[in-house]
């Protein structure tokens, strides 16, 4: 079985029962699970269909008759399949264009909320800027400061001023990941911990930067797509 979380930059997969893309070389196996990633632009390139997705750039890459699961649905079936034994939690998924969150009391779903509106505080806004700048984001330290980035226009200003001023293309960029930080615990409703899913648990500065106001454990990249396993 093929399952793919397809999104607006990269696309995750998962290969069960001994299926893999035989043109992919796996990010890393589980028991009997293989898991990749790929450029959502080179999907088509796989000449593959899926049983199983999620994302919306997955409708056109499903077999026949499967439709699309919700983002949310998978989110909050991968975390309890990967967490069974924790009852109570908030997971967030910041993804390229959309940030997501779910929450669970005493092994019930509790609330959710999703921001489809505004990627100014996703992750492909810092993909361009670190590509604009030519910076390698898995560099970037933590700042103790930050930019509000509620509105990506005064936050891109913001970051703009201080480079004319300092030249610390680093330290800008590391603030406004830092605000992106901030904003996400907030909408997240504050919890105590945060279970954080998508490409963000790669960045120490994200991390970090979302630690000054909580606890963090990072899942990883492949929760959604883990979450497709016990929906389809």
């Amino acid at each position: 079985m093929l399952y793919i979380d397809a999104g607006t930059s990269f696309s995750k997969i998962m290969a069960t029962n001994g299926d893999t893309m035989a043109s992919l070389k796996p990010i890393c196996e589980s028991e009997n699970k293989k898991f990749y990633i790929i450029r959502s632009s080179e999907i088509s390139k796989l000449d593959t269909k899926f049983d199983g997705g999620t994302g919306h750039m997955s409708n056109d890459y499903l077999k026949d008759g499967i439709e699309v699961e919700n983002e949310i649905l998978a989110l909050a079936y991968g975390v309890k399949k990967l967490r069974p034994e924790l009852s109570t939690m908030t997971v967030l998924d910041i993804g390229s264009r959309d940030t997501k969150w779910v929450s669970f009391k005493n092994g019930k779903y509790k609330e959710l909320d999703w921001n489809t509106a505004c990627a100014s505080a996703t992750g492909a806004t810092i993909e361009m800027l670190c590509k604009f700048y030519n910076v390698d984001a898995q560099t970037l330290k933590a700042n103790k400061d930050k930019y509000p980035v509620t509105c990506g226009v005064f936050g891109m200003e913001k970051i703009m001023d201080e480079i004319s001023k300092t030249k610390n293309v680093e330290t800008a960029i590391a603030k406004y990941i830092h605000g992106i930080a901030f904003n996400a615990w907030n909408f997240a409703q504050k919890p105590e911990k945060i279970y954080l899913s998508g490409g963000f648990c790669e960045s120490e500065c994200f991390v970090k930067s979302l630690e000054n106001y909580c606890e963090v454990e990072k899942l990883g990249r492949f929760v959604l797509v883990c979450g497709l396993e016990e929906q389809y």
